[in-house]
């Protein structure tokens, strides 16, 4: 199912079609206001032509505004093709509503899962927050979940999408996972919000 009828048409994908990947660094909960998210923008997963940055508040309700404001003022937002985010939460629970971002940007969004998210569990979770309605909300309009196998082994990721088709989105998914089932992208922006926090990245992004 399409979250939104005016989905952006790529003819063909392009190898080197840019895409910014977003992802949060390290913050420890409940003794930090604001956490970091770094933005790193890819020719498809070969080639980083540059860096974003922006703040949002830990457990808050900023995201969606933050990212858009990061975008919208950024230079790259003429090339950009897709923005892929490291989850549809950022920041703990700030919850991101993906159709706000495609809708104020012009920006198809890809939200990349590792694992297939326990929503029961996260739901649960919401009920924390005052307004759980409406991050519960955003987390279902970011619409359904699709898994996504890669062709050289059996690792597997799942996504969610807006204003992108599936197949779309899969070949570019695919496209730039050049090292990893993540897409590079996201990898890379996981790598250096890591390493600016804590000095020096660890494991596997």
């Amino acid at each position: 199912m399409e979250i939104l009828k005016n989905i952006k048409k790529f003819r063909n994908i392009k190898p080197e079609i840019r895409i910014l990947g977003v992802d949060d660094a390290p913050f420890v909960p409940h003794s930090q206001e604001k956490v970091m998210v770094i933005g790193t923008l890819f020719r498809a997963g070969n080639w980083l032509d540059g860096v974003l940055r922006t703040y949002i508040t830990v457990d808050g309700n900023d995201a969606t505004t933050a990212l858009i404001t990061m975008v919208k003022g950024s230079r790259h937002l003429e090339q950009l093709g897709v923005i892929m985010l490291d989850g549809v939460t950022l920041g703990g629970f700030n919850v991101v509503n993906i159709q706000d971002i495609f809708q104020e940007t012009g920006v198809p969004v890809i939200v990349i899962m590792r694992k297939y998210p326990d929503l029961p569990r996260i739901k649960k979770a919401l009920k924390n927050f005052p307004d759980c309605e409406e991050r519960w909300n955003h987390i279902l309009g970011a619409g359904e979940i699709y898994r996504v196998d890669r062709t050289s082994n059996n690792d597997s990721i799942y996504m969610q999408l807006c204003g992108i088709s599936l197949k779309d989105a899969r070949d570019i998914v695919k496209l730039s996972a050049t090292r990893s089932a993540i897409p590079e992208p996201i990898r890379a922006a996981h790598l250096i919000a890591a390493g600016v926090i804590t000095g020096e990245s660890k494991g596997n992004a």
